[in-house]
């Protein structure tokens, strides 16, 4: 099954965010930092969060990013390329993530890794990978003069300064290797990285998506652990935005109804009586693009779309929706045990489904 739609502009309300912790730009580091802070000086603040690897599926960066979408300037922080080392893996910044970052307004600066220290479990392998802090400090204060929008700022900086950037890269790893004795990956894959990208946005966006379109493919083929579907039906779903930009995600459940699809984002647990707040908060930000999609069409047949966020627990009993009456809700509640805090993040999480226009269920394994 193939899924396609459009988005044209996004309008969320964010009601989960968590509260962020406040760090003078005198102080900051990002390399001490908490994952997503607000760093002030005496006329603004900036909501900034980072990424541990350039790819979107490691470490939960999306919840990381949704915790700043209620800030007026949100930051974000990727590396451009991670190389763990030759017997680990390399990952490399990819188009469709800088498309969804300017989709969302937030800036990206496009860092790079200057220090590490040597993996002691394992031989030819990195840790502790540190980004140089002092780039980083001027590319804040550079976006605080930066009055356009974040999509301005992210396409001039990937035309001006990305090359630029994955010399630095270079020229620190090759440092690094040098400096501990652990092999790294061949220089030559940051070279190609380097030429394929050249200096126009088209070609990064062609070489990238050509990467994300196989990494798709695979995952069609491939039911996570963390996933209990109840159909096991997975279809690829290509989102093409204003910008060009186009995002291949694969739903991990569909249900068609009438002229309706439901896109279907499952996030599973088998020892708590709810998954993750990272994975439910990477479940959220695909709500968010879900929910504002338009022209949908399943297999070239134009359809209406529903988002749902499905939450399933291997502890639960009984199953509730965002729109179950206040009676049986109050009852799934009580049956499971939960405490007050999921309580209130359950009614937090119910009443964003309804802000939003999307679903949420949440239940046992059927």
């Amino acid at each position: 099954m193939d899924i396609k739609g459009k988005i044209t502009g996004i309008k969320y309300k964010v009601l989960t965010s968590e509260t962020l912790k406040t760090v003078d730009i005198k102080d900051f580091n990002i390399n001490e930092s908490p994952a997503f802070c607000l760093v002030k000086n005496e006329v603004n603040s900036f909501a900034i969060s980072k990424w541990v690897s350039p790819k979107r599926t490691r470490s939960f960066p999306y919840k990381r990013v949704y915790n700043t979408l209620n800030s007026l300037k949100k930051i974000t922080v990727i590396p451009i390329v991670k190389d763990e080392g030759s017997e680990g893996d390399r990952d490399f910044l990819q188009w469709d993530t800088v498309s969804l970052m300017s989709l969302l307004d937030v800036f990206v600066i496009f860092a790079y890794y200057e220090k590490a220290e040597i993996n002691s479990r394992f031989e030819n392998k990195i840790t502790n990978q540190q980004f140089n802090n002092e780039y980083i400090v001027s590319k804040i204060k550079e976006i605080e003069q930066y009055h356009s929008s974040a999509l301005h700022w992210n396409l001039n900086e990937l035309k001006t300064n990305l090359h630029n950037i994955i010399d630095k890269a270079k020229t620190c790893y090759s440092e690094i290797e040098n400096n501990l004795g652990v092999k790294l990956h061949n220089f030559l894959g940051l070279d190609n990285f380097k030429e394929k990208i050249g200096k126009e946005v088209d070609t990064f966006m062609q070489f990238s998506r050509e990467k994300a379109e196989k990494a798709q493919t695979r995952e069609m083929l491939t039911t996570q652990p963390k996933e209990s579907l109840s159909t096991l039906t997975k279809a690829k779903i290509t989102i093409t935005n204003y910008l060009g930009g186009q995002y291949f995600f694969t739903v991990d459940e569909i249900l068609i109804a009438k002229d309706t699809v439901y896109l279907i984002e499952s996030k599973h647990s088998a020892n708590s009586i709810l998954p993750s707040i990272g994975d439910i908060k990477d479940g959220l930000l695909k709500m968010i693009l879900y929910s504002n999609l338009c022209e949908v069409k399943v297999d070239e047949k134009k359809m209406k779309s529903k988002a749902v966020l499905k939450l399933t627990s291997s502890q639960l009993t009984r199953e509730i929706t965002s729109k179950s009456s206040n009676k049986n809700m109050s009852l799934f509640l009580l049956s499971n045990d939960f405490s007050q805090e999921q309580i209130l993040f359950i009614d937090n999480l119910t009443e964003e489904a309804e802000e939003n226009g999307f679903e949420v269920r949440i239940g046992g394994v059927k």
